[in-house]
């Protein structure tokens, strides 16, 4: 049988994932969609053909919903995981689960309490060229790795009342690439060290945001990771990673709009990148649907899951000390700070 998925939070993330459930998974049908601006929602049940909840609580109390899409305002991420586990359902997760370590780890063991599928919305694992470049490394053939790059640039920078709740270029943006890198690496984060500038958007200065960064990753296994960010790119949407190893090197470029090369007098011209990053990453979202599809109706754990979605907001946080601070940071420091009085850290796991 498919698998029924609701939406909470439909607008442009959770249409698209809503659209993705509708019209490219076989394994998967939309059941319901949700959202506090009940104008957007209906718009997106009517194009569904899907009905509109009038409540989170609604849509977790019907029982003929198996899974849940969480793609509503960061800030309410940690409380739905929650209420989705609690109520037996298998929950994909637009990340980060929240920007508030206490509430990721009081969300994520929700999760591990129930045992219910989870998966942390980091879809760009699933890019085909990037999967490639974790392969190679995964299978030793380029040796062991010492220098990965990442690069990741931005069409247009956010509009500042988004990037105001959005917890900065760290937990936004560059969150994915901290995930890349743990994946293309293979090994965990140890010190993290940022350095940024405003220049491109002054009104992101004016929050006390950046939108160009340089951050360096020091791997336990000694591999070094720079990731270079922007938050415009004006020739299109460019995110590349390139992973060199004692035996060799492994690049994923970008895909183009179009593989055609026009050659003539003035030289040789190719498409132009994608624009938006929905479009650069389509095949990786509907591939990320179809890992989660499987794992809920496999009874598995997902290949991204609970374990992959703490990390990355442990390191955003490191380089959001770091750049501001002017120096490295240890992600042994950042743990450390959230242990109270008591001894007890805040990012304890239950077994």
């Amino acid at each position: 049988m498919a698998v029924r998925v609701g939406v909470l939070g439909t607008g442009r993330i959770g249409r698209m994932h809503a659209s993705i459930v509708a019209q490219q998974l076989q394994d998967a049908e939309l059941a319901v969609v949700y959202d506090a601006d009940v104008g957007v929602a209906q718009r997106v049940g009517r194009d569904f053909g899907v009905p509109v909840a009038g409540s989170v609580d609604e849509v977790l109390a019907d029982p003929s919903v198996d899974a849940v899409a969480i793609c509503t305002p960061t800030g309410l991420h940690a409380d739905q995981v929650v209420a989705a586990a609690g109520a037996g359902k298998a929950i994909f997760c637009e990340k980060p689960v929240s920007l508030e370590l206490s509430q990721v780890v009081r969300a994520l063991n929700a999760v591990r309490d129930a045992g219910v599928p989870f998966l942390i919305g980091f879809n760009q694992r699933f890019d085909p060229g990037h999967g490639a470049v974790a392969a190679a490394v995964r299978d030793g053939r380029i040796g062991h790795p010492q220098l990965v790059r990442i690069t990741s640039r931005d069409t247009e920078p956010p509009p500042v009342e988004y990037a105001r709740g959005s917890g900065g270029i760290f937990l936004d943006m560059t969150i994915h690439d901290f995930d890349m890198a743990r994946f293309v690496v293979g090994s965990e984060v140890l010190e993290v060290y940022a350095a940024g500038a405003v220049l491109i958007s002054p009104e992101l200065g004016a929050i006390d945001d950046f939108d160009t960064v340089v951050v360096t990753l020091v791997h336990e296994n000694g591999c070094l990771t720079t990731i270079d960010g922007s938050r415009r790119a004006v020739y299109g949407y460019d995110q590349r990673v390139e992973a060199f190893g004692s035996a060799g090197v492994v690049v994923s470029e970008n895909p183009h709009v179009n593989a055609a090369v026009v050659r003539d007098e003035h030289g040789s011209h190719g498409a132009t990148l994608n624009f938006p990053f929905l479009d650069r990453y389509a095949m990786s979202y509907v591939a990320e649907w179809a890992e989660f599809v499987s794992a809920v109706r496999e009874r598995r754990t997902p290949s991204v899951s609970v374990d992959d979605a703490l990390p990355p907001v442990l390191i955003a946080l490191a380089a959001g000390i770091s750049i501001r601070e002017h120096r490295p940071v240890s992600i042994a420091e950042i743990v450390e700070a959230s242990c109270p009085a008591s001894g007890q850290s805040a990012l304890d796991f239950r077994a």
